[in-house]
């Protein structure tokens, strides 16, 4: 099994920057490809960002693309979001998830384990 835990939402105004952690517990995230996605009320949850263990390979949706940045600690079994030049659409609740066999997916019902959730609120 393993746990994740979300931390670093809050509201913030557009243009503004957030930085969104997921800490790990439980086992190491070395067999795990890891991912970042949101979902906004009304809206299906949606993938922002991936990478796999050794963050050799990073991925990101269009909207995400140029803004946000992806980053693992391995040693703090602990995986990074950094939003910067955030948007008002970029609102959401955030979810990081974690999928065996490294492999990336944008598809969430390929992840196996998933975090709480932290908000991000960006206002205008």
């Amino acid at each position: 099994q393993v746990q994740l835990v979300e931390s670093g939402g809050g509201l913030v105004q557009a243009g503004g920057s957030l930085r969104l952690s997921c800490a790990a517990s439980g086992r190491t995230l070395s067999n795990y490809a890891m991912g970042w996605f949101r979902q906004a009320p009304g809206k299906e949850r949606e993938f922002v960002a991936g990478n796999t263990y050794s963050a050799g390979s990073t991925y990101y949706a269009d909207s995400a693309k140029g803004r946000f940045t992806i980053s693992r600690d391995n040693a703090k079994n602990t995986v990074y979001l950094q939003m910067n030049s955030l948007k008002p659409e970029d609102t959401a609740v955030y979810y990081c998830a974690a999928k065996a066999f490294r492999v990336v997916s944008t598809d969430p019902k390929r992840y196996d384990y998933w975090g709480q959730g932290t908000q991000v609120t960006v206002s205008s």
